[in-house]
């Protein structure tokens, strides 16, 4: 299979930079960018022998044409340093700047996190990506730009691994490019992947595509003259040329639709370029439809085959005039009218959306604001997030609710939601907002009031009824099909739930501290600690369902009584006190790394309430047949007076580890720990324990992380990027 831009020297990329990219500071990082790559990846080959350094070098040239900005390009260069060189955030900050770094950082693969298989890792990746696409989209175009440049040099992998990776291109890539409206991308990789995974069937239809190749040319290029003869009346600034369709399409329209290859109607396909440039966007759609008028005029339309997608875009943005129709010969031609800038975004979609303008500056977050104004779906990404506790059930979420959704309906003011087959108006209602979806009663489709369990079709306008002080069903879950959907039904129903039972849960409450009060019962057991570990010794998860039980009298609190005023020592005998009391970790150091002065024989070891970690301001405490204890100098546990000591750190070996204990003090969400044990990750410290709870207020959580690190700076850029996690409101050391 031909392979396209292989082998694009740095000489080939600042060439296509500089016919848009003019500012010499632009061109300046882009170079500087360049020369760290170089220097970071000398030495790494690809597994075809070339230098490591031309993949990077091919994915910014591919990015250039796509006209992104500088930073981008930057980043595209950049994108594997982090991953494969070992460069550290604070070394890549320091030569670049953290916009830079966070591009490079959302499309670095997760560190060294447990994972039961292949499967879960590759979902946790992805769904990084996604989330990180949603906040920024320069992530995904520099990631499907890495993909493409890994698909074309495919070849050299084992064959294991071309099946893997076409596989996830073809099911997570292709349709992200598509959803983008990036059909050049979407197009080279679904037919890459249609090479390796099904090589037999990709040589059939590329063969039937070759038979009778020169005939079928010769009919566009008579066509082409006929429609510029037609056309020349309008004196308009015209480009028209044949399309081709892609293999993968034709296979899949022979497949999915169940058709032979001479019946596929847009085999001959002609498109109709307007240059607009000096017009308004509404006179530009005007001249798209006068075309088509001359072309209707000319020849005989085929009924059914003309699609407006100027009056009503697709999801992507794309915009164009199609109609099918019989030309030259008796032959079928599908013909797309569009202007140029329509043009440009059906091809490189979100990427044509902007340009890099000489002397603007490029506002990320405003541009990222025009995206999604344009491409709603973006927020649904945030939703689904939300709505699935792990990665897989957010990919599978994703697989279905976004990337296979192929049926469009409308509002009654135009505005398209894009639903998977089989969806209702319930999922049509939780697309346009969660409390509408919460307050519908009724729908009415194509002005005929329906059940809510109707299936919705491409085309349909629905309208929907609501009222106040309703909600959903538990019927709704039989029947509805987005996963946005029924997390939102489920949540809600949850909800409703917990207010009926709160009366209950308060009287339970109530009678148990009243109850207990009259007893000789640890008070710790009452309103302490200790409290939160009393529904277990009941087999309840948690303190409503215990307080519940109570006051429903299906727990009577004299047996409740007796096991907690007899039961002597019950959390040690269940192994709770560890909820408590924090562990204490003890870790002997060489002597090479502490020097106390003046003494060479005696034991010398890191104290373990304050963890000094190599870098830390420390002094000694002798205690008596214990040697020296080194403490952090700021530790509340070593008195002043004699029997503190100087000491000072040494060399140490390269894989040296020390123990640094953190409290997170945060908001509760979903997937806090998730993003926490992240970055713990990304910054390549190893987590040895973790203990992570909601606060007695609900609104709060604590979460403790045991983690070994290299030394005090190592542990300053975890704790400094621990504490921009969103919800996180403070990030100390613990003194235990």
């Amino acid at each position: 299979m031909a392979q396209k831009n292989v082998n694009k020297t740095f000489g080939d990329l600042m060439r296509e930079v500089k016919q848009y990219i003019h500012a010499p500071k632009n061109l300046s990082l882009i170079e500087k960018a360049y020369k760290y790559a170089f220097a970071k990846h000398e030495g790494q080959t690809r597994r075809n022998g070339d230098p490591y350094i031309t993949h990077t070098v091919q994915v910014a040239y591919i990015l250039a044409t796509l006209r992104v900005g500088p930073k981008t390009i930057a980043a595209g260069l950049l994108h594997d340093v982090i991953e494969d060189c070992g460069v550290t955030p604070k070394e890549f900050v320091e030569h670049f700047d953290e916009e830079i770094y966070t591009l490079v950082d959302s499309v670095t693969k997760i560190g060294n996190l447990q994972f039961t298989d292949e499967k879960e890792y590759q979902a946790a990746n992805h769904r990084k990506i996604l989330i990180a696409m949603a906040r920024d989209i320069r992530v995904i175009l520099i990631k499907l730009v890495d993909r493409l440049h890994n698909m074309r040099t495919l070849q050299y992998m084992p064959h294991e691994k071309q099946l893997r990776i076409s596989q996830e291109t073809l099911d997570v890539y292709a349709p992200i490019a598509h959803r983008l409206g990036i059909s050049e991308i979407k197009n080279e990789l679904e037919d890459l992947c249609f090479f390796f995974l099904m090589p037999e069937k990709y040589h059939e239809v590329a063969k039937m595509v070759e038979v009778r190749k020169a005939e079928r040319d010769q009919h566009v290029e008579t066509m082409i003259q006929q429609i510029q003869e037609l056309l020349a009346p309008l004196q308009f600034d015209l480009t028209i040329f044949g399309r081709s369709k892609h293999l993968y399409s034709i296979y899949r329209k022979m497949t999915t639709k169940n058709k032979r290859f001479d019946e596929i109607l847009d085999l001959l396909a002609i498109r109709i370029i307007i240059d607009t440039k000096d017009k308004e966007a509404k006179t530009a759609k005007l001249d798209c439809y006068e075309v088509l008028g001359y072309i209707h005029q000319e020849y005989f339309p085929i009924q059914g085959r003309l699609k407006d997608y100027i009056a009503t875009p697709k999801m992507n943005m794309y915009q164009s005039l199609h109609t099918t129709v019989v030309g030259v010969e008796g032959q079928i031609f599908e013909v797309q009218i569009r202007t140029k800038f329509m043009d440009d975004i059906a091809e490189q979609g979100v990427a044509a959306h902007w340009r890099y303008k000489e002397g603007t500056r490029y506002n990320a977050a405003r541009e990222q604001k025009e995206i999604e104004e344009k491409l709603s779906w973006f927020r649904d990404i945030f939703a689904i997030s939300e709505d699935m506790d792990n990665a897989e059930g957010f990919m599978d979420a994703m697989q279905r609710d976004l990337f296979e959704a192929n049926v469009y309906v409308m509002s009654p003011k135009g505005r398209v939601i894009d639903l998977p087959n089989g969806s209702t108006p319930i999922d049509f209602a939780y697309r346009i907002h969660t409390e509408v979806g919460n307050a519908t009663v009724g729908a009415i489709v194509n002005n005929t009031m329906v059940p809510l369990n109707t299936i919705l079709k491409t085309g349909d306008v629905v309208q929907l009824k609501t009222a106040k002080n309703t909600g959903p069903s538990e019927d709704w879950l039989k029947f509805v099909k987005t996963s946005h959907a029924r997390s939102k039904i489920k949540s809600y129903l949850a909800r409703r739930e917990a207010e009926d039972r709160k009366p209950l849960v308060e009287q339970g409450e109530k009678i148990y501290k009243e109850e207990m009060g009259k007893r000789e019962i640890d008070p710790e057991l009452i309103t302490g600690k200790k409290l939160e570990s009393v529904p277990a010794l009941f087999s309840f998860g948690n303190l409503p369902d215990f307080y519940y039980a109570i006051a429903t009298k299906t727990l009577p609190v004299n047996a409740i009584a007796e096991k907690l005023g007899h039961k002597k020592g019950i959390f040690e005998d269940l192994n709770l006190t560890r909820l408590f009391k924090s562990p204490q970790h003890k870790n002997t150091t060489p002597k090479s790394v502490v020097k106390v002065a003046g003494i060479d024989s005696i034991k010398i070891e890191l104290a373990g309430c304050c963890n000094p970690v190599y870098g830390d301001e420390i002094v000694g405490y002798v205690s008596k047949g214990q040697g020296v204890k080194v403490h952090r100098s700021n530790c509340p546990n070593i008195a002043q007076g004699k029997r503190l000591i100087d000491c000072e750190w040494t060399e140490m070996a390269d894989d040296q580890k020390f123990e640094a204990v953190l409290h997170i003090d945060s908001i509760n969400r979903n997937y806090l720990l998730t993003d926490l044990v992240t970055v713990v990750s990304q910054y390549k410290a190893a987590l040895n324990a973790i203990d992570s709870h909601v606060n007695d207020d609900r609104i709060t959580a604590t979460t403790i992380m045991t983690l070994a690190v290299s030394n005090a700076e190592h542990l300053r850029v975890i704790m400094a990027n621990l504490a921009k996690v969103d919800s996180v409101r403070a990030v100390e050391r613990m003194i235990l």
